[in-house]
């Protein structure tokens, strides 16, 4: 009996210390603080999101009616957010393990929120245009 009441103890510290680990969101966590991601250089929009365990950061505000360039950054990523589909830009791809993909985004209208997914779907971002 003792050693049932143990075992069971153990086991609920181990499953909440995971939850907690992984934020309790299917291993990704919130990343939504804001981040300075984006950067305006000879009049194009950049903005870069790591993808690796999902994307980071989440979301980002970036501005509308600017030619953007999404630079998508992976090193050593061998999970699904390697498999990059963005459908509003008829974009999917299988991004390199390591490096950098750029992606080209028309100008945006204020409003317009441009997401990516993995292949499975688990991870994905946005980028909300103001």
């Amino acid at each position: 009996m003792k050693m049932t009441v143990i075992s069971m103890l153990i086991a609920v510290v181990l499953i909440v210390g995971a939850m907690v680990m992984a934020g309790g969101r299917n291993g990704q966590s919130d990343n939504t603080q804001t981040v300075n991601n984006v950067s305006i250089i000879d009049g194009k929009q950049i903005i870069e999101i790591d993808a690796k365990g999902g994307y980071s950061p989440r979301v980002t505000n970036a501005k509308a009616g600017l030619p953007t360039i999404i630079k998508v950054n992976t090193k050593a990523t061998f999970d699904c957010s390697s498999a990059l589909t963005i459908p509003s830009l008829g974009y999917s791809n299988h991004l390199p393990s390591s490096g950098k993909t750029l992606i080209d985004v028309p100008p945006q209208k204020a409003g317009a929120i441009v997401q990516g997914f993995c292949s499975m779907g688990m991870y994905n971002f946005q980028v909300k245009f103001d």
